[in-house]
């Protein structure tokens, strides 16, 4: 049983997604008398929740034959590679066979638990691993369609799965006979005769009933499984309130001077089949590109606003939620013994303090701000006093500057960067690092635009795994980029299983006919998931609970980012990078241009992720006692921010309202992790540039064994420095930022 599929129930697949672009809640304070409401209704479900806890009664589960007869999701899967028969599922499929799931993993757990044997590595460590594969099935196909393919029905199945499911972890977590035998195994662990992943397995299992509160007094124990399973209700409602307000957005344009500035590709791909309208919507790629685009000011503050408003008013307003959801992680970090739910969290991570956290944080910050107030300047003296710049000004007028500096417009490079190609060459890539290939392969899919592959070794021709692609936006799928898993790997007493791996993009679909020709950073994002992928796929670990991109968050973006080095390097452009109607490869002139203005904007771009990251620990770092004073999420974030220094004219990547990493994903007082993970991809990509060969096959063989191969079997500082030979160096990032090391500085 990998039991992250339960830690994180309202973020079902991996919420890997990298970077999107911030917008902010400018509405006014929330109204206090909904906040009480919300505080009310949240203090009656978690005594409630703790009461059934504390009488070890767990809601009574029925499903009947006739429920679970036929259902697809229960029954052997007779597909090529074993891939879920998405067309033979329906709705009404999922709620049965997740109570079968649960009533099977109650039923594995009383085996364990009512065993009168004395308790060993095998009837109760490697048990409790194999526990709950029907469930862990089930729920994998589930969480992953309501990424993709969701809509009302779905949304409302969510909000009763996965309380359900956080309340079936918490009573295995928080089972005492079962924790009595857990921890016999675990003070005997010097006399077993373990190889390295079993005491791995049996490390990590411990950690985890021990953080889960299993050492706990009956009455916090109580309390923290009610504080989880509102939690997980929580957090679904704070992304499924995001996702309606982003998609109920659409600014229709139907005059000649409302498209001014966009290109006729970007036009093609928002237009109304058979009208003459096209539509702006919030998805990444549209917002991008029209705030990039525009030459009509008022249109894109309107878009901006749209985008920096959401979730922040009416029915979807995340602003009660989001306090609440801070105000029970506070609560349970407490009950815990930590001073926040910060402390509580980074105890795993590689920064283990929100301190250590922060002061790296501001050491990009503070040159990252001060480069922005110079953007600023040349953005003001471009426009002159015509108007007084402003936020929704940023994006348009840093392209005309870039352009006016360096000659250089970022449309002319998309013709050389079709998806097809751009994705051949991550592979080529990856047949020259890993030495593994891919084939496209006929599956079932969940949606006729997803592209299946089979991985596999070059020298053995082992099957590795199956990659399958999702590029598209669409209405029913959430917006950003990421990773995620419809089967992990495993390999116990001689059953291997490869694993089902996805990649998800939301680039804008062209027209029948038309090739999707992409921005370089969304090429940049394609090689990121690419590598988070490749984290899933090449993994050899045999246990589940630790395979694939395990790891703490701040290491876990480790193997994706370093693949991004390598998507501009001239080596890599040469083989993938010609222009989609004439062949041409990209001419050499266009590729340093690229690089020469590769660090323009960084001002930007570092301090709105760092203002979000900054933001979430804000959040986190908060007592109970903190969190309960707070009524107003926006005058919060606004104190918080401007303690900080941010300028008026930069949003953070994410304002609270719609800050879904850490609301309703896995990062809450982790947003830092993007960053503290780009030290060890720079310092790692370093080291090929060092080489002198960005294929270097020593190197390569290294990152391969140590990063992709090994999830977490060791703690992360240790396989970084098993791949690298030394800790890695804050110089590279910030020489690639544009920045001055502190130590020159000084």
């Amino acid at each position: 049983m990998k039991r992250q599929f339960l830690l994180s129930a309202s973020a079902s697949a991996l919420f890997l997604a990298l970077a999107a672009c911030g917008d902010a809640n400018e509405r006014g304070a929330s109204d206090p008398a909904g906040v009480s409401a919300e505080k009310d209704t949240a203090a009656d479900t978690v005594a409630a929740a703790a009461t059934a806890s504390a009488d070890n009664a767990l809601p009574k589960i029925e499903v009947s034959d006739e429920d679970i007869a036929g259902n697809p999701l229960l029954a052997d899967w007779d597909t090529p590679y074993g891939v879920p028969p998405f067309s033979e599922i329906s709705e009404e499929d999922y709620m049965p066979a997740v109570k079968k799931g649960v009533l099977d993993l109650r039923a594995e757990i009383a085996d364990i638990v009512e065993s009168p044997d004395a308790p060993t590595f095998d009837n109760t460590i490697l048990a409790l691993e194999q526990a709950g594969a029907t469930l862990s099935r089930v729920t994998a196909v589930f969480g992953n369609i309501a990424n993709t393919e969701s809509n009302d029905t779905i949304r409302a199945l969510e909000g009763e799965i996965y309380p359900m499911l956080t309340r079936e972890y918490d009573a295995i977590m928080l089972n005492d006979a079962l924790w009595d035998r857990v921890r016999a195994v675990w003070e005997a662990r010097a006399d077993l005769d373990l190889d390295e992943q079993d005491a791995r397995l049996l490390e990590l299992t411990h950690r985890d009933f021990v953080r889960a509160g299993a050492d706990l007094p009956p009455d916090a124990k109580a309390e923290v499984a009610g504080i989880n399973e509102k939690l997980s209700s929580l957090t679904t409602t704070f992304g499924q309130n995001l996702l309606k307000s982003t998609k109920a957005f659409k600014l229709e344009l139907t005059e000649e001077d409302q498209l001014a500035g966009l290109s006729p590709d970007f036009r093609s791909g928002i237009k109304v089949d058979g009208e003459d309208k096209w539509v702006v919507t919030l998805d990444r790629s549209v917002y991008e590109t029209f705030m990039t685009q525009s030459e009509n000011r008022e249109l894109r503050e309107k878009v901006f606003n749209g985008y920096r408003r959401r979730a922040s008013e009416g029915e979807f307003d995340n602003g009660p939620v989001l306090i609440e959801i801070a105000q029970l992680r506070a609560k349970r970090a407490e009950l815990m013994g930590y001073d926040s739910h910060a402390h509580y969290t980074l105890e795993t991570r590689m920064a283990k303090t929100p301190q250590e956290a922060e002061e790296f944080l501001l050491k990009v910050w503070r040159p990252g701000l001060a480069q922005a107030k110079e953007e600023r300047a040349a953005m003001q003296e471009r426009i002159g006093e015509d108007f007084t710049f402003a936020g929704h000004d940023w994006w348009h007028y840093a392209e005309k500057v870039r352009q006016a500096r360096y000659a250089f417009d970022d449309n002319a490079l998309k013709p050389y960067f079709k998806l097809e190609a751009v994705r051949e060459g991550s592979f080529e890539m990856a047949r020259r690092l890993f030495k593994v290939d891919f084939e496209q392969v006929e599956t079932p899919v969940w949606n006729d635009v997803v592209e299946v592959f089979d991985l596999t070794d070059m020298e053995t021709g082992e099957h590795l795994g199956l990659f399958m692609v999702d590029m598209y936006a669409r209405d029913s799928k959430r917006g950003g980029a990421w990773m995620s898993a419809y089967r992990g790997a495993s390999e116990i007493g001689g059953d291997t299983v490869r694993p089902l791996i996805t990649n998800n993009m939301n680039l804008i679909k062209p027209p029948a006919g038309e090739p999707t020709l992409m921005r370089f950073d969304e090429v940049e994002t394609l090689f990121h998931e690419f590598g988070h992928g490749l984290h899933g796929l090449l993994t050899q670990v045999k246990y589940e609970e630790f395979s694939g991109v395990d790891g703490p968050r701040d290491y876990t973006e480790f193997p994706a980012q370093i693949l991004e080095h390598w998507a501009g390097q001239p080596e890599m452009l040469s083989m993938y990078a010609n222009h989609y109607e004439t062949g041409e490869p990209i001419p050499t002139e266009l590729i340093d241009k690229m690089n020469e203005a590769r660090n323009f904007n960084q001002g930007f771009k570092t301090t709105e992720y760092v203002a979000a990251s900054l933001l979430d620990l804000a959040w986190h770092s908060l007592s109970h006692e903190e969190a309960m004073a707070i009524e107003d999420a926006r005058a919060f974030e606004t104190e918080v921010l401007e303690g900080y220094g941010l300028i008026d004219e930069i949003e953070p990547r994410y304002r609270s309202n719609y800050f879904a990493h850490i609301f309703a994903g896995g990062y809450s007082a982790g947003y830092y992790a993007y960053l503290w993970s780009e030290i060890l991809d720079a310092d790692g990509f370093y080291a090929f540039k060092e080489a002198g060969d960005i294929f270097d096959p020593q190197l390569a063989a290294k990152l391969k064994k140590w990063v992709y191969e090994s999830g977490g079997l060791k703690p992360a500082d240790e396989l970084y420095r098993k791949f690298r030979g030394s800790d890695p160096s804050i110089d590279p990032l910030l020489e690639i930022r544009g920045f001055k090391s502190p130590e020159s500085e000084g």
